[in-house]
């Protein structure tokens, strides 16, 4: 069976152009996931909402208009109805790209690294896992981001029903590290592997998605001997200020990178576009 770029599609989310760089290298960066993904076979679809509208699929002016301006809102599940209702322009997380993905038909979703289990008392959990949970989507990413408590993060999904994928790895990865010492309940060599997986898991009529997780590449890794300690001061500096929910995670992440010099932007930008390599050949794979 023969495979064309419509029919092997894979969503990418728009809150690392709104929020997550500075203009212009978020839309240097969103172009450039896009090329990766045509380049192995699929076709990208940036998910975002403007004006009100649910789209997957940005056009260059769309892209532009999120990554200059102002006025776009981080959209979670809770924002949807409020961006609609009022017709803002919003960047998408992880959550609402799963969610606006599979309404559009899109099976494949590439991103950075999923929320979870913040550190601490364990009360702050993202709107992520219980989507994981949900949504029929399969989700690529380098697992989820280290600022979280990993241990914790999995058990949630295995408590939920959601299977973790080891791509090439038997250790669930810990986004900036290629390893956690935490074991995946499957691993994938191939793409292939992954899609009879997914085939399986929709066969048996199971909820929710597939969470695919992928080491950040080798030369581009922050050891976790040196990423942990500078990661325990930017919580500990997060906790100070009494930030909370939707302020931790941005506030951690620019003060690791300005702790780290710059090497985690490097590491992030980098396991970026391999995840997306990686979801546009798991996308090709259901596609045959």
């Amino acid at each position: 069976m023969s495979v064309t770029a419509k029919s092997a599609l894979v969503a990418l989310e728009s809150t690392v152009i709104s929020h997550g760089l500075p203009y212009p290298q978020n839309v240097a960066l969103a172009r450039e996931m896009e090329e990766i993904v045509r380049s192995r076979g699929a076709e990208p679809r940036t998910v975002g909402v403007i004006a009100g509208e649910l789209l997957a699929g940005l056009n260059d002016e769309q892209l532009e208009r999120l990554a200059t301006s102002h006025e776009v809102r981080k959209v979670s599940r809770r924002d949807l109805p409020i961006v609609v209702a009022r017709k803002l322009d919003g960047g998408t997380t992880v959550t609402t790209t799963m969610w606006i993905a599979h309404r559009f038909g899109i099976q494949v979703f590439a991103t950075g690294g999923i929320g979870g289990v913040h550190r601490g008392d364990g009360t702050d959990v993202s709107a992520d896992l219980q989507e994981l949970a949900r949504t029929p989507v399969i989700v690529v990413c380098a697992g989820a981001k280290a600022i979280l408590n990993l241990p914790a993060t999995l058990e949630y999904l295995e408590t939920f029903g959601v299977t973790v994928v080891g791509y090439g790895t038997d250790e669930f990865p810990a986004f900036y590290s290629r390893s956690s010492g935490l074991p995946v309940d499957v691993r994938c060599d191939t793409a292939e592997e992954v899609a009879t997986i997914w085939r399986a898991k929709q066969d048996l009529g199971l909820a929710g998605g597939l969470l695919v997780t992928v080491p950040v590449p080798a030369e581009d890794e922050m050891p976790a001997e040196e990423i942990e300690p500078v990661i325990e001061q930017a919580v500990a500096e997060a906790n100070e200020r009494g930030l909370r929910s939707a302020q931790v995670t941005p506030f951690l992440l620019a003060r690791i990178a300005e702790l780290s010099g710059e090497r985690s932007l490097q590491a992030n930008l980098a396991l970026l576009k391999n995840n997306a390599r990686v979801a546009a050949e798991i996308a090709v794979a259901l596609a045959r």
